[in-house]
Order: C-alpha cells, then sequence, then structure tokens
C-alpha cells in the first residue's frame, strides 16, 4: 500500500514519558558489542532493535538540526509513545571496538550482532523479550533484511529505511568502479583502502566486498512473513527507489510502502520535519502490529 503525506497513516498521540539510558554490552560470536538501552520509567515495555548504515554508529548521523543524532532523536520519540530501544554499534563501528576493527566488518559479521542483541533483549528483564520490533537504515537495512528472514518469528514488526536492496549498485555508486574491482579482486582478510566521496578515509576487507556480490536483501526479507513497513526517499540516490518496490514484492505478509520527497538522510541536513514524519509512521505501524 503506497502512503501519501496526506494520509499518513492514523497518527499516534504523543504520551509524556520519562527515560533512562544506560550503555550495555553483550557477546556476539564472543566478541563484545556495545549499546544504548533507553527505557520509559514505569514496567518493562516493547521495545525496537535500531542498526545503523554503513560507517555509522548507535547515535546515528547528527546535523544542526538533529544534534543528538538521528537514532538519538528516534529513541527519545519512541520513549514518548510508550517503547524501548536499543541502538548497538556493531562490532568494529563506534564504542564496539575492543575486539574487531571496521576494517574487518562484513555483512554477516553484522546479522550475527544483531541477531546476539535479540537474544540478548530476549533475556532481559528490562523489557518485553517477547515484543520486539527492528529498525534498519541503510546498510543497517540490509542487515535487518536477513535478521528478519532468519529470525524464526522472533519479531513483531520491520521498519526498512532507505534500506540497501542492490548491495552492487549501492557500493558502485559510493565507493566507485576503480575500488570495486580492487575489491573484488582481494582475498577475505585483504585491506582496500577506500576514500569515501565525503572525504573519509577508511579500509574494508576482501570478506566485504564479496558480501556486496553475495548478499541477497530480497532473497532474505522473502523468508520474513512478518509485519513490513519499507520507507523510501524519492530523492535517494545512494538506495534508489527502486528498492522499495523489490523489497515490497519479495515480501508476503502484512505490509506497507510509505514515499516521501527526501534524500537518503531524510532532509536532515535542511530539516527535521521529514525525519520527525517517520518515526511517527514507524511507531503507528508498530502500534498496529505488536503483541
Amino acid at each position: 500500500m503506497r502512503l501519501a503525506f496526506a494520509a499518513l497513516l492514523v497518527l499516534l498521540a504523543p504520551v509524556a514519558h520519562a527515560a533512562d539510558e544506560e550503555v550495555i554490552s553483550f557477546l556476539s560470536d564472543g566478541q563484545t558489542v556495545v549499546g544504548t538501552l533507553a527505557l520509559p520509567h514505569g514496567d518493562p515495555a516493547p521495545v525496537v532493535l535500531m542498526l545503523h548504515g554503513f560507517t555509522g554508529s548507535r547515535d546515528e548521523l547528527k546535523t544542526d538540526h538533529v544534534t543528538e543524532g538521528v537514532f538519538a532523536r528516534t529513541a527519545a520519540r519512541l520513549v514518548e509513545r510508550g517503547y524501548a530501544s536499543l541502538r548497538i554499534d556493531f562490532r568494529g563501528s563506534g564504542e564496539s571496538l575492543d575486539d574487531l576493527m571496521f576494517a574487518e566488518t562484513t555483512f554477516e559479521g553484522q546479522v550475527s550482532d544483531a541477531l546476539a542483541a535479540i537474544d540478548y533483549l530476549q533475556a532481559s528483564h528490562k523489557v518485553q523479550g517477547d515484543d520486539i520490533h527492528m529498525i534498519g537504515w541503510s546498510q543497517g537495512g540490509l542487515v535487518a533484511s536477513a535478521v528478519a528472514g532468519r529470525s524464526g518469528g522472533d519479531l513483531d514488526a520491520v521498519a526498512l529505511w532507505n534500506a540497501v536492496e542492490d548491495p552492487g549498485q549501492t557500493f558502485s555508486s559510493l565507493l566507485g568502479a576503480d575500488v570495486m574491482q580492487a575489491g573484488m579482486a582481494a582475498a577475505p582478510g585483504e585491506a582496500v583502502a577506500v576514500t569515501l566521496p565525503w572525504g573519509a578515509e577508511i579500509e574494508l576487507n576482501g570478506a566485504f566486498f564479496e558480501g556486496i556480490e553475495s548478499f541477497d536483501p530480497s532473497a532474505e526479507i522473502a523468508s520474513y512473513p512478518g509485519p513490513l513497513l519499507v520507507i523510501q526517499g524519492e530523492r535517494d540516490t545512494t538506495v534508489l527507489p527502486s528498492s522499495a518496490d523489490a523489497f515490497m514484492q519479495a515480501h508476503e505478509g502484512p505490509e506497507e510502502l510509505w514515499m516521501a520527497d527526501m534524500d537518503h538522510v531524510f532532509n536532515a541536513f535542511t530539516t527535521d520535519e521529514t525525519l520527525e514524519q517517520i518515526i511517527e509512521a514507524t511507531a503507528a505501524f508498530f502500534a498496529a502490529h505488536g503483541d
């Protein structure tokens, strides 16, 4: 179902909830993952797992209009609607650096981290571990597609925000032909130097590039029968709008498609209004599909 701005879902009215945030950690493949758990005061609440994007970290992008970060803002708004949340740094990102550096990151490693996060939430007495939802942005959406498909029914609903559906297209555009050629030729543990379009210099490894070639987000989401919300920017040049249609076509189950006049970062460099609308739409979708 395509939703226009004129009919954005029945929006939830925010309810005042105080919140506590705490830094937590758990193990994934025997290595440490760090995250921030946000908890409304009162009884244990339904919880949302948030997965950050390529080169990101758990608070996500900060701009003059979203000074605390896209995911930190999302966590605060979710608390207002009665949801706990866990936003994590994948191993090799943010503060999850004790055992693995960013140059060693892979899609499959991030999938393992997110599945371990679900295990952590299910075992926690601080949240409703049987009422778990998930948001994945960009590469975090690619990861979320696999987590959803492999979670065995542990998720109540999933939201993909400008999620990578065609890794070859997205990373060829982002990294350039020369880097892609070098990466595809690299051995699994071999480092490949990368200068990103915004000037950041990083290293990736051969296994990351193998994942670009072999990972199929649409096939992964096809294994998830639960409720799916796909949010996609019509002006996104990093993840093309056709990605949303591909996810919708692959998925069989309750679903909604939310298209907006926005770029890959939800217009966050010019306004916070679009992000606020996305959070509202996502919270309303979760409320409609929770336990």
